[in-house]
């Protein structure tokens, strides 16, 4: 069995007088806020990959939805593409062409980001149909 951690540091924040009463009849007031506190923060959104937390019927109602929309169609080829949940999963080929997309830019599937010429202020591969609207939208003055 492992050791457990001692508790070195001290966290005070004031509470309602009887929330106060509840926790000072527990046997345990310490291991309680500690288990409270962890529970919480484990139910992390599913949204946000854990920047932020959410109730647990919030959290079971969204994740099987992000489940079962994680994917997009590519903007040149119409094929499915799967998501991942955040940039630190790109490998190492994926990430120019996925950060693209996670700051705001068309999705493309490897071959189609390779034809997509590069715009020339600032490197998203846009087709060439698309060009137009890119301008107006992301590079209007």
């Amino acid at each position: 069995m492992a050791s457990k951690q001692p508790k070195t540091a001290v966290v005070a924040f004031k509470v309602e007088e009887k929330l106060a009463e509840f926790l000072n009849k527990l046997p345990n007031k310490s291991a309680f806020i500690r288990e409270a506190i962890a529970s919480k923060l484990g139910m992390a959104c599913p949204l946000c990959n854990g920047s932020g937390v959410v109730s647990r019927g919030v959290h079971d109602h969204y994740a099987p939805l992000l489940q079962k929309f994680n994917s997009r169609n590519c903007e040149g080829c119409g094929h499915e593409l799967p998501l991942p949940r955040d940039e630190s999963m790109l490998s190492k080929e994926d990430q120019a062409r996925l950060e693209q997309f996670f700051h705001g830019g068309p999705l493309f599937c490897d071959d189609c980001f390779e034809k997509a010429p590069a715009c020339d202020d600032c490197g998203w591969h846009i087709t060439p149909d698309k060009v137009d609207e890119h301008q107006r939208t992301v590079h209007r003055d």
